[in-house]
């Protein structure tokens, strides 16, 4: 126990609290600064006369506490960067200093100014008061009476050892100790008068300075209860010019300025959010976010996004055919403010782990499952647990889905796409069943926020000290109940430009639509052996398969809600519709007979024995729905002055009328104009390592050092299913391996890279190929393999982003050029980079080109507009 006394510099404090010790934490209430400063001036100067290490923390806009001293170290910490990047600066600061070093930090409710809430405020101090207890330091802080909620105040005292009111009344200061931990003297905790050598205490009805206090309304129930920070000062004034519908223009005016101050508040400030949310978004819309938000803070990237884009399709500005008053479901979302994920950090001592794991290179799976175990277990305060039980009482028992909305996310240049978790929740059950399941789903959505490819991704972008606080969006799932099953018929990504034309008439200003059948999970993720239907806007009866091949890559399964079993699941396409009498399914399905495919001519299928392939030809021959979201994204792109990516569900009626649910919006990420590119034809064979006729993606990559190389017939050989995953693992080790570390390398292998069945392609992540400068799937037919054109998943938006250029190679094709012999031949140097790795040095190749080809690099040449690539030893 740490028992050491330190002077605080006033004799007659030390005497009343019986001195200082080492690692109390000193807040003082104040009515002003003047006050904070009587004491910690001489706490400063007597550290600075001991010789110890004494720091000023300089961080808000006031007066400085404490004036340039010899001894003294100053350091600026900027709030307005967020609490986020604020907090795990001064924790830098903490760590740097180390044991006993004496802190003064300027006013805390300085911070409220930045961040809006108290929340904030009280979570910064329960992060930092502990960790400057462990390293022995003192350290002393200010807030000013009668501004922060009653429960603010509250968590602050429950973590500092010392907590002392100060007050000035008619020109005479008191001091009254309310806390001072591991210490105790008859009459400590009453109220003293600042004068002379010894403080006197006040304890006698009659004593005129006794009166004096209590007249001045002291007591900190009465003037705390009430915050008076913007989230809540600002919200109530709201209310009272709606209420009064003032229209004076000095009130107008008022208004216009509070309205922005929300929107702050909500959205955030990034410039070109700001610049959409003044122009589409009223107070009447703001406020609605407001009133059905748990917590406070902000929203969230995604849902800002999605609320965005409705109202820029309803404000009809550019209007063409479609009145999407008429085509837009009612959304009824909740919201999760960004406070709470943080106070859920802190409540659960899970703040540290995440400053720390941030740092670290990369976390590996079983330590992640750690980090989840970690989340699961945590608690949410009661007021916050209330509103969750009034939210699930809202929706009954609707299906829901709680969806991850970080701060960064859906942003300007950085997606985020897949990064973090969505978790549906059928919804089922009693109301302690229910909560159970959506806590569980709220708490893996926060921890979502570490997992390693996020961490990978944020760390590419420069955004490791960004605040990234993770809000949530609570929707209720958009489908229709099919016996025990729930789903919508149509679910599906949505791009207002197509970076994937497979023919030249194509317009790729036009965009592309990814579409399935049930929930839109298989939309966007690489699944089993199904493909979802690619639709180009501009011709939307094209497909890039043709004859058989159509069958094929199609889909069959269906991601749905079951509500009798009460879960997410995957059901063959064929068990689901067995009944064949799912509403309008002549519109999504088409017949295979005598490996002829037809489409179906009257709306009842019930009859046939006919295999039901999805291929949605009637829908889109029959019905608006391309039209309808080729005008949406249209109608968005010019809003947002930037290529969109969207996410929805759809449903037609007996009229064929297109009714969507837009449930998310972000601006996309286009490459840069790629100059034209020549592929040389007079290249040797010798060299020539690979061609493919089947490029998406473009560009020239030269000085290519390091090829990974999967050996596909090795790779099918692999017998134990856990030794493929495990493979992932070894290729996420040589991503991020020293050697290779600022080097170009080219990574290839056997069928989907991604994919989450690792008998269809090597299981990797993103974290695991982020640094690959080309990745290439390779199609062996006789192990089975075949890439998956997966443009629109987030995986191909991952290397989009990247600027990784993506290349299906298939070596059996007789236009195709594979150099097999020189990947089969060339020296493996996996031992020698990862000596732990025996058991994969027959499947995982890695070659040093330069050291084993007498000095060659390997060069990538694709042009997207011939859909031919090439690469070879240059």
């Amino acid at each position: 126990m740490k028992t050491r006394t330190v002077q605080s510099g006033l004799p007659p404090l030390d005497q009343l609290i019986q001195g200082l010790r080492l690692g109390d934490n000193v807040v003082l209430q104040v009515g002003h600064l003047e006050e904070y400063a009587y004491f910690a001036v001489p706490f400063a100067k007597q550290a600075i006369r001991e010789e110890r290490r004494c720091l000023y923390v300089r961080f808000a806009s006031h007066d400085p506490v404490l004036k340039a001293m010899p001894g003294l170290a100053i350091r600026e910490v900027n709030p307005q960067a967020g609490f986020d990047a604020f907090s795990s600066e001064v924790h830098n600061i903490i760590e740097t200093e180390g044991k006993e070093a004496f802190y003064v930090f300027d006013n805390l409710s300085a911070l409220v100014g930045e961040w809006a809430t108290d929340e904030l405020l009280a979570n910064f101090f329960q992060i930092t008061c502990p960790y400057l207890f462990e390293l022995d330091t003192v350290a002393y802080f200010a807030l000013i009476r009668g501004q922060h909620s009653y429960g603010a105040v509250a968590r602050i005292r429950d973590t500092t050892q010392v907590l002392i009111d100060i007050y000035s009344i008619k020109g005479q200061m008191y001091v009254h100790p309310l806390k001072v931990w591991d210490r105790y003297a008859p009459q400590m905790f009453l109220p003293h008068v600042m004068q002379g050598p010894v403080w006197p205490p006040l304890f006698q009805n009659d004593d005129p300075n006794l009166a004096a206090l209590e007249a001045s309304s002291r007591m900190p129930l009465q003037n705390m209860v009430k915050s008076t920070a913007p989230w809540e000062s600002l919200y109530e004034k709201l209310k009272e010019h709606m209420l009064e519908g003032r229209d004076s223009a000095e009130e107008t005016s008022e208004l216009a300025a509070l309205k922005h101050e929300l929107s702050r508040m909500l959205i955030g400030s990034h410039p070109e959010f700001n610049r959409l949310v003044d122009a589409y978004l009223d107070l009447e819309d703001l406020m609605a976010i407001r009133e059905r938000m748990i917590g406070s803070g902000r929203i969230g990237g995604k849902a800002a996004g999605m609320l965005l884009a409705r109202r820029i399709l309803l404000a009809g500005e550019g209007a063409g055919t479609v009145d999407f008053s008429q085509v837009l479901e009612p959304h009824d979302s909740f919201y999760i403010g960004s406070d709470v994920f943080f106070t859920f950090l802190v409540n659960n001592d899970l703040f540290r782990l995440r400053l720390q794991l941030s740092r670290s290179v990369q976390l590996g799976l079983s330590e992640f499952e750690e980090v989840e175990r970690r989340f699961l277990a945590g608690r949410f305060p009661e007021e916050i647990m209330e509103q969750f039980r009034h939210m699930l009482d809202y929706f009954g028992e609707a299906p829901i889905i709680v969806r991850s909305s970080s701060l960064l996310e859906d942003s300007f240049g950085n997606a985020f796409a897949g990064k973090y978790r969505s978790e549906y929740c059928a919804n089922q059950g009693s109301l302690e069943q229910r909560l159970e399941a959506f806590l569980r789903a709220v708490k893996l959505v926060y921890a979502s926020a570490i997992n390693p490819d996020a961490m990978a991704y944020r760390r590419e972008r420069g955004l490791g000290e960004n605040d990234e606080l993770m809000a949530i969006l609570v929707q209720r799932v958009s489908g229709l109940p099919y016996g025990d099953y729930f789903f919508p018929p149509l679910a599906g990504v949505a791009f207002s430009r197509n970076l994937y034309a497979w023919t030249d008439r194509i317009d790729t200003a036009k965009g592309m639509i990814r579409l399935v059948f049930g929930l839109g999970t298989r939309a966007v993720n690489r699944e089993g052996n199904d493909y979802p239907r690619m639709i180009a806007v501009s011709h939307p009866q094209l497909r890039p398969e043709f004859g058989r091949k159509i069958v094929k890559y199609s889909q069959w399964e269906i991601d749905l809600l079951d509500l009798a079993a009460n879960q997410f699941v995957t059901k063959p396409l064929k068990e689901v519709l067995k009944g064949r009498d799912y509403p309008h399914l002549h519109l999504f399905a088409s017949l295979l007979a005598d490996d002829y495919l037809h489409d179906p001519v009257s709306a009842r299928l019930e009859t046939t024995s006919q295999t039901l392939v999805l291929t949605f030809n009637n829908l889109l021959k029959k019905t608006p729905f391309v039209s309808v979201l080729d005008e949406m994204l249209t109608r968005l792109e010019k809003a947002y002055g930037h290529p969109l990516d969207t996410e929805f569900t759809a449903f037609v009626n007996g009229s064929g009328d297109i009714r969507v649910n837009l449930l998310q919006c972000r601006p996309m990420r286009v490459p840069g104009t790629v100059q034209p590119v020549k592929i040389p034809e007079n290249i040797p064979a010798s060299r020539i390592l690979f061609r493919s006729g089947r490029t998406i993606s473009g560009g020239v990559i030269s000085g290519i050092r390091y090829i990974l190389y999967i050996d596909p017939r090795q790779y099918a050989a692999m017998e134990s299913p856990d030794l493929k995953k495990s493979l992932g693992r070894i290729v996420g080790m040589l991503n991020v391996h020293p050697r290779l570390s600022g080097e170009k390398i080219l990574m290839m292998g056997p069928g989907r890279w991604g994919s989450s069945n690792a008998d269809l392609g090597v299981n990797t992540s993103y974290a695991d190929i982020n640094n690959a400068a080309a990745l290439v799937e390779l199609a062996l037919e006789e192990a089975g393999h075949v890439p998956e054109v997966s443009y629109g998943t987030h995986f191909f938006l991952d290397l989009v982003e990247s600027q990784i250029i993506y290349l299906p190679v298939y070596p059996d094709d007789p236009e195709a050029e594979f150099n097999s012999a020189f990947f089969e031949n060339l020296p493996n140097l996996l031992l020698d980079l990862l000596p732990e790795a025996g058991k994969f040095q027959k499947v995982a190749r890695i070659f040093d080109l330069p050291v084993q080809t007498s000095g060659c690099h390997a060069k990538v040449i694709a042009d997207p507009q011939s859909q031919r690539a090439i690469c070879y030893l240059d």
